[in-house]
């Protein structure tokens, strides 16, 4: 089995831009966390990678929906509740609107 098909993703909409997102992650893995700190390895435009105790890697990423929210996601193997703790820290985007589908055979959805 691949090692990394047990990773969990984590997801949340946010109000923050993904730079701001990026930033509070970079701040948040350094200080938040005492023996689950996690270093800045890798980043560009909306995206980062740390490396935390033992080489465990933490990914976050983070772009701008449709609907003008930021989406942002996080995985690791190991730190999923250290991931959970900071997008909890995010401030929320209002709920994503969907539309309702439409019954099939109505004007506009296919038969």
């Amino acid at each position: 089995m691949h090692h990394q098909t047990t990773r969990t993703l984590q997801d949340v909409r946010t109000t923050l831009a993904p730079e701001a997102v990026i930033a509070a992650a970079t701040e948040f893995f350094a200080r938040r966390n005492a023996i689950y700190t996690a270093f800045l390895e890798k980043s560009g435009p909306g995206w980062a990678s740390y490396r935390g105790q033992g080489g465990e890697e933490i990914a976050v990423a983070a772009q701008i929906a449709a609907d003008g929210a930021t989406r942002v996601s996080g995985s690791s193997y190991m730190f999923d509740a250290q991931i959970a703790r900071f997008l909890s820290t995010l401030p929320p985007a209002p709920p994503e609107v969907v539309p309702p589908a439409l019954p099939a055979g109505e004007p506009g959805t296919p038969a």
